[in-house]
């Protein structure tokens, strides 16, 4: 494994992580809850009250009500242009409400950031640039937890052993510790992308949020990012909220589903959600929904959502 040269205390725990030796503990209350104990204790991530939200004339959704109790897995489903980033921005307190409210961790919206992970629509990394992926996982440390920084952006300085155990911890949970030290241009996307969670999740965050984090990889690297996901969900306790246009590669893995179409919302169990019968009633036009023979889910109508969508969607 490549040596990190701006990073001496990280490449050395990182040799020593290979070399299976002890690692310092990242003392950080609640990262290490049991997500069997946080559900049984009921307690709410995201609650959302007969929410609508406009930007500037125009509605783009009303009536949108959601419970995200602590630990769970949670997708937000729905065509194109129905306003699953909205929600997103609103939950973070980066949209205000029409009407309605919204709690985050027991707080108004933009209060809890500091305890919340993002992971923004996919950007790429044009292949020449040279930051290797420890340094983008370490900015999440350094003022740049939302989104990527400008090539070039190289003010880093060293913060302690606690720092250098976070940007490790992080790099092992999913599993990057045998690209971390290459330049992130010259990772695959899969790669890329496990780099990027890891950035998300350096503060150790309570609700980790993610839009469209399936998008731009293939079909193993989906497979790949979703289980990893769920083992953040399971072994750390934390909150995943997802926007997702194609539900399959997360389906076996969710606690619950907030569907978005048509102005309005419906959300549940994705038994629930996903079926004809309930998207019948959302969209006010039929629609079915198939199982196919390897348990994927298909559905199938002609909704005409804001921009068009006549869609056969949630297909792999």
């Amino acid at each position: 494994m490549g040596r990190i040269r701006a990073w001496r205390p990280v490449s050395r725990l990182l040799s020593e992580s290979a070399a299976g030796r002890e690692q310092p503990a990242i003392a950080e209350a609640g990262s290490l809850a049991s997500r069997s104990a946080l559900l049984q204790a009921n307690t709410l991530a995201v609650e959302i009250r007969n929410a609508a939200a406009r930007r500037g004339n125009r509605l783009i959704w009303s009536g949108v009500s959601a419970e995200i109790r602590r630990g769970e897995f949670l997708a937000v489903l729905g065509p194109n242009g129905v306003g699953k980033s909205t929600l997103v921005k609103v939950i973070l307190g980066l949209l205000p409400l029409a009407s309605g409210e919204v709690r985050v961790l027991g707080q108004p919206p933009g209060r809890a950031n500091r305890d919340i992970g993002y992971l923004p629509q996919r950007r790429s990394f044009d292949p020449g640039l040279r930051v290797r992926g420890v340094d983008i996982v370490r900015l999440g440390l350094d003022g740049h937890r939302w989104g990527i920084p400008l090539p070039g952006l190289n003010r880093l300085t060293e913060r302690g052993r606690e720092e250098d155990a976070r940007v490790l911890d992080a790099i092992q949970l999913v599993d990057a510790e045998e690209f971390a030290t290459r330049p992130i241009g010259e990772v695959s996307g899969g790669e890329q992308q496990r780099l990027l969670i890891a950035q998300a999740l350096i503060r150790n965050p309570s609700l980790l949020i993610l839009d469209e984090p399936l998008d731009s990889l293939d079909l193993p690297n989906q497979a790949a990012s979703a289980a990893l996901l769920n083992r953040i969900c399971e072994e750390r306790g934390v909150t995943v909220l997802m926007v997702a246009h194609n539900v399959n590669p997360i389906l076996s893995y969710l606690d619950r589903v907030i569907y978005l179409a048509r102005g309005g919302s419906v959300s549940g169990t994705p038994e629930e959600v996903i079926t004809a019968e309930t998207l019948t009633r959302l969209y006010g036009t039929p629609i079915e929904v198939f199982r196919t023979a390897d348990g994927h889910l298909v559905v199938v109508g002609q909704p005409e959502p804001p921009h068009g969508d006549v869609h056969a969607h949630l297909v792999s």
